[in-house]
């Protein structure tokens, strides 16, 4: 059924049902499933993708893991005796990371927000030259003119980190509608953590993704505190992948500690997104662990972590 309105020949596009049941439509209790391939003992609990286990792929994710875990101990600590100013961990996290980044293509642009490092790391983005951002000498891409921790490469289709949360959504999604207009076959993928998602720009973003049909995928990564405020203070929804069916966005939502869902989930997204032109959304479900920002940890950040 159509319906025309009387400002204007607009159709409301679905078919509308009907009823003299006079009832307010409540929160359903029943959560989105999390898809897991491998139980909390590593245990396959499903075909893993072959793609990913090759002996040598393998080895470089878990080397690349060990030195984001090493780097972020010891940047935290030279933040923490005013070395440099300013750093964000991503321990805990680091299986969204590499996951993720193992099922894009080279040429699909990055827009991260700034604890995805591991993203960075597997796109090419040296150890060294993070060094250098992070000290803003003569070396660094930005030529210092950027905070620590704010990457950056044109030449590794790594767009810029912004401190504002949430400005990457919008103009990821611009960027691939460009790409859609081009017909070019790469998807952006824009990182963000729940904490974004409460800013305006996450749903003027999803709202414009999906009214465009631009190939774009929302990644989340939903560790239950953003910097130090738990979920529960945030929103009262079932998180963060409710909202994209709300948007008519085809959504995921992912076991952001297992590495092999991830990849194949943010895989698929990747197929879907270019071959139907449709934005994905995806929540990645994870924990963030030890060290968590360069702010003091607050009171109810301390008894989330006395909870677990």
């Amino acid at each position: 059924m159509l319906l025309l309105f009387a400002s204007g020949r607009r159709f409301y596009r679905r078919p509308l049902k009907y009823t003299n049941i006079i009832e307010p439509i409540r929160t359903t209790t029943e959560s989105i499933p999390t898809i897991r391939l491998c139980d909390k003992n590593g245990e396959p609990l499903a075909p893993l993708p072959a793609d990913l286990s090759e002996p040598g792929k393998l080895k470089e994710i878990y080397k690349n893991m060990l030195l984001l875990a090493g780097m972020d101990k010891l940047l935290y600590e030279a933040q923490r005796q005013g070395r440099i100013s300013f750093y964000m961990t991503s321990s805990g996290e680091e299986a969204t990371h590499f996951g993720s980044a193992h099922a894009l293509h080279p040429e699909d642009p990055i827009y991260a927000q700034y604890r995805e490092t591991g993203v960075l790391l597997t796109r090419g983005f040296s150890l060294q030259q993070m060094l250098h951002q992070m000290t803003g000498n003569c070396m660094d891409l930005g030529k210092g003119r950027q905070m620590p921790v704010h990457y950056g490469s044109a030449a590794l289709n790594i767009q810029t980190i912004s401190s504002p949360l949430g400005t990457q959504l919008p103009q990821a999604v611009g960027f691939a509608y460009r790409l859609k207009l081009q017909q070019k076959p790469n998807v952006p993928i824009c990182y963000f953590g729940e904490g974004a998602a409460s800013e305006g720009d996450f749903h003027a973003a999803l709202n414009m993704a999906s009214t465009l049909k631009t190939p774009v995928i929302f990644f989340c990564r939903n560790n239950g505190l953003a910097i130090s405020t738990p979920d529960h203070e945030q929103y009262a929804g079932d998180g963060i992948a409710a909202r994209g069916p709300a948007y008519g966005i085809t959504t995921f939502r992912v076991d952001g500690n297992d590495l092999w869902a991830v990849y194949s989930v943010t895989k698929m997204a990747r197929e879907m997104a270019l071959s139907q032109n449709t934005p994905i959304l995806i929540e990645a479900i994870t924990h963030r662990i030890g060290h968590h920002s360069t702010s003091d940890d607050s009171s109810a950040y301390r008894q989330l972590d006395s909870q677990k």
